[in-house]
């Protein structure tokens, strides 16, 4: 079964029955129910034209969700026939679908949501670890954003703010979660790139390229993540980071300063040394407290605490970290990196086992839990 198939051909297939007449939610529905149908019986019966099959079976599903629903019966006339047979329309609409789903009606957070769920293909458990919310109050949101854009259609567009927002999230969720997204983010930001004249646009893109640029020495043969001072430097793709420099550095001329192009330079004083030693930690801190200043991010204060601690030595980076929430994702990972930095072993070994526990993935679970039992076996001599 070729999963990564049939979400590239997702965004095309809600397009277009968005295009024929259906509103977006029973549409996304009726997708949906077409790629579980496909799950079923492609395996044994792959058919020639996946995309025609889709488009035929998810219109076979909104047709049929119409008829049964009363509330509906005055759609019927318009839409009541089987299309045309033949083979479905090239038209890419991944980057339109993205703006219907930011429309101005939704507030942001639901915006981004919607198209995490619809058109970038995440689970509701994947958007709601994404929000830092339970999943049943993300499922009520993504529920309640469905029935707000049902009568929108292509010609209202939406913010080009959620817009990048939404993109941001699902590089982020395929670069280090369990689907692979990142290369569909950054082929749409591309195309944004390229239709709209925009600074933040253009840091969105240069920090994806960044990132991945070194995405193939983020994890090991076996699956186990492999931290940044230990990735393999000869192997990042220069290519794309000679390319993510270059976009940022036009962007960070016109002096319109926004948290991607903020991201993108602290991604770049990464990309540009050549061990974590020669990283340049005082200006990476000075960036992220320009990011502080535009977001209040908790997540980038606790970027800017890791920071510090290698600016300024562990100890301050533990001051640093003590101001923020202690309920923060990810917080006592970094507190048990800064200790062990310290030189308080035991107290390392058991924040790396406390943040296993919580880890968001098994991987990165995996990865604390050996960070504990490194230190274990050391204390233990």
């Amino acid at each position: 079964m070729d999963e990564v198939l049939l979400r590239s051909l997702t965004p095309s297939v809600l397009g277009i029955l968005v295009r024929r007449g259906a509103d977006f939610a029973a549409a996304e529905d009726a997708v949906q129910d077409a790629l579980v149908e496909a799950v079923r019986v492609w395996p044994e019966d792959q058919p020639r034209d996946p995309k025609g099959w889709l488009v035929a079976v998810a219109w076979r599903r909104f047709l049929d969700a119409t008829r049964a629903d009363t509330a509906r019966r005055r759609r019927e006339g318009r839409l009541d026939e089987e299309p045309t047979p033949g083979p479905a329309p090239t038209v890419d609409d991944t980057l339109q679908l993205y703006f219907l789903c930011a429309h101005p009606s939704l507030t942001p957070s639901s915006a981004v949501a919607l198209t995490l769920r619809a058109v970038g293909g995440l689970t509701t458990r994947q958007i709601a670890g994404a929000y830092l919310v339970p999943e049943a109050t993300m499922a009520q949101r993504i529920s309640r954003a469905k029935r707000t854009v049902t009568d929108v259609r292509f010609d209202r567009p939406g913010d080009v703010t959620t817009v990048l927002r939404v993109l941001y999230l699902v590089f982020n969720e395929g670069y280090s979660g369990d689907v692979d997204l990142a290369a569909e983010a950054i082929r749409i930001t591309r195309q944004l790139a390229a239709a709209i004249d925009h600074p933040e646009v253009a840091g969105l893109l240069a920090l994806m390229l960044l990132h991945h640029a070194r995405r193939a020495t983020r994890t090991a043969p076996d699956g186990s993540l492999v931290p940044l001072a230990e990735q393999d430097r000869g192997r990042w793709d220069t290519a794309s980071i000679a390319e993510g420099v270059g976009i940022l550095q036009s962007a960070l001329a016109r002096d319109r300063l926004g948290e991607y192009q903020a991201q993108a330079a602290v991604a770049a004083l990464h990309a540009d040394a050549l061990t974590t030693e020669e990283t340049d930690w005082v200006q990476i801190v000075e960036w992220y407290d320009e990011l502080v200043r535009l977001t209040d991010s908790p997540v980038a204060r606790l970027n800017r605490a890791v920071a510090v601690g290698e600016a300024d030595g562990p100890r301050a980076g533990l001051a640093e970290l003590a101001a923020l929430d202690a309920s923060l994702p990810r917080r006592t990972a970094v507190a048990a990196y800064l200790h062990e930095r310290d030189g308080d072993l035991a107290a390392a070994a058991r924040l790396y086992a406390e943040a296993a526990r919580t880890a968001p993935n098994l991987a990165e679970r995996d990865h604390l839990t050996r960070q504990a039992a490194r230190l274990h076996t050391l204390l233990s001599r």
